[in-house]
């Protein structure tokens, strides 16, 4: 999972030198619940989904529609390597999010220290290379984190009880459908091999393969320890970016990467951890690339 998504920095930011980054999330989102749809249906986990309807709307829209279009559209400014280092903040804003709530309990020393060391970290990365670094691009890729840090909320608040499966098959789907628009208005300038295999690769590996995979993988060991993947996707992201595409490795990557790291690992520790065999998608922040 670390590996699956860390991968698609690098892929979108292939995939938007000739897609849109409207036409890229519909082809994504179309080809992956055209491979989740029909195994939930089967499973009959559709139906109990369009029972809220109005809920898992909120939910694709927070976690995938304005995610994956913000950060598709601000990689053609940011590098992958600094995209991903960006959404690495995601478990820091999870964290005090988890704060707020109302049923939260009290914010113990090292956590605040956590949440201290990420916001240093991600001022260090932002600051350190702010010659390098499309403002916008970066607000882009705040929203993308805070979208990323609310769906799972949301999720373990309304459909938390409901079929994984047929949550994550039916929210492709309605995101496919609402981006259809931008498919036919702006279809892909290129279909080379290049640009053709970025999108499936995002779409089978990184959507569809990937939500499979990391449902058996809350099955297993249970939300809160899935969250490890989060801390480790943006170092995958990195490493792609700066071996295959060229990526810059700069000071405030250096930097500002492992701060993040150790904020986030501090701000987000628990002191009872879910136990493993949970099925469903929990509370706990999980950046969905």
């Amino acid at each position: 999972m670390c590996v699956i998504w860390g991968l698609p920095y690098l892929f979108i930011r292939v995939a938007v030198e000739h897609v849109t980054p409207g036409t890229l999330v519909v082809l994504r989102t179309g080809i992956a619940a055209a491979i989740l749809l029909p195994v939930a249906l089967v499973r009959g986990q559709v139906r109990p989904v369009l029972a809220r309807w109005r809920q898992l709307l909120l939910f694709a829209v927070v976690e995938l529609m304005i995610p994956w279009l913000l950060l598709s559209d601000a990689e053609r400014k940011l590098n992958s390597s600094t995209a991903g280092l960006l959404v690495a903040a995601v478990p820091l804003i999870g964290a005090v999010i988890a704060r707020l709530s109302p049923s939260a309990e009290r914010t113990s020393r090292s956590q605040m220290a956590g949440l201290l060391v990420g916001l240093i970290g991600v001022a260090s990365l932002v600051g350190l290379d702010f010659s390098h670094l499309n403002l916008y691009s970066v607000g882009q890729i705040a929203v993308v984190a805070v979208g990323y840090a609310l769906g799972p909320v949301l999720l373990a608040r309304w459909l938390s009880d409901l079929p994984a499966l047929g949550v994550m098959s039916v929210a492709l789907t309605v995101t496919a459908v609402g981006y259809s628009p931008f498919l036919i208005f702006q279809p892909p300038t290129d279909v080379s091999l290049k640009v053709a295999g970025s999108v499936l690769v995002l779409a089978v590996v990184c959507s569809a393969a990937a939500f499979l995979l990391f449902f058996e993988l809350i099955a297993a060991i249970g939300p809160s320890r899935a969250t490890v993947i989060t801390y480790v996707n943006p170092a995958v992201a990195v490493a792609l970016g700066v071996t295959i595409l060229g990526d810059e490795l700069t000071i405030g990557m250096l930097i500002g990467f492992p701060l993040i790291l150790l904020g986030s690992v501090l701000a987000a520790r628990r002191a009872h951890p879910d136990r493993p065999g949970r099925r469903n998608i929990g509370a706990d922040p999980v950046a969905v690339s």
